[in-house]
């Protein structure tokens, strides 16, 4: 399963790519924004709302974790969002200064994370509360890959609403062997 580097070099896509995203919809009128596009979340706005949800699910779960990590302090207080469809934001300006603060957290928590904490089970229950115990690097591998997923849906959404938010490819971000 995935080692610290790979959690680490995640964060930082992560980072890259929710800056890159929200650039670009930064340069679309708050209508065009939440207008309906027929993805399954509807909206540039609702997509972009629904990673925030999602991310703000894991990273409870993850602050439940045995481990307490300190990097996640801050989510602890955060309120549970009930749907995964719920919309936390309907204006982009206000969601972009969270989603810079959550991409903070996450790549606080991905540089604290050991490997025996990658390792460990993490025990959590699904939105619907279905118990669920899986190997916490797993389950990180799960969390990086749905952003990438959904972040890929904006992607083509922005391009069809004729933005290009330019390269998107985690190998950007590989260094040359020398």
């Amino acid at each position: 399963m995935a080692g610290t580097s790979y959690v680490r070099k995640m964060a930082e896509y992560n980072a890259w790519m929710n800056a890159k995203v929200y650039e670009a919809a930064g340069k679309l009128p708050a209508e065009e924004l939440a207008r309906e596009r027929g993805a399954f979340f509807g909206s540039i706005l609702g997509t972009l709302n629904h990673l925030l949800v999602a991310d703000t699910i894991w990273l409870k779960r993850f602050a439940a974790h045995p481990s307490q990590f300190a990097a996640l302090e801050a989510v602890r207080s955060l309120p549970l969002p009930e749907r995964l469809d719920t919309m936390l934001f309907t204006d982009l300006a206000p969601m972009t200064v969270h989603r810079v603060w959550l991409d903070g957290v996450i790549t606080a928590f991905a540089d604290t994370v050991t490997d025996a904490e990658l390792a460990s089970t993490l025990h959590y229950a699904n939105t619907k509360g279905i118990p669920y115990s899986r190997q916490l690097s797993g389950v990180l591998m799960h969390f990086f890959n749905h952003q990438t997923h959904h972040r890929g849906q904006v992607s083509t959404l922005l391009t069809q609403a004729g933005v290009d938010i330019g390269a998107t490819d985690l190998l950007v971000l590989i260094p040359d062997a020398l």
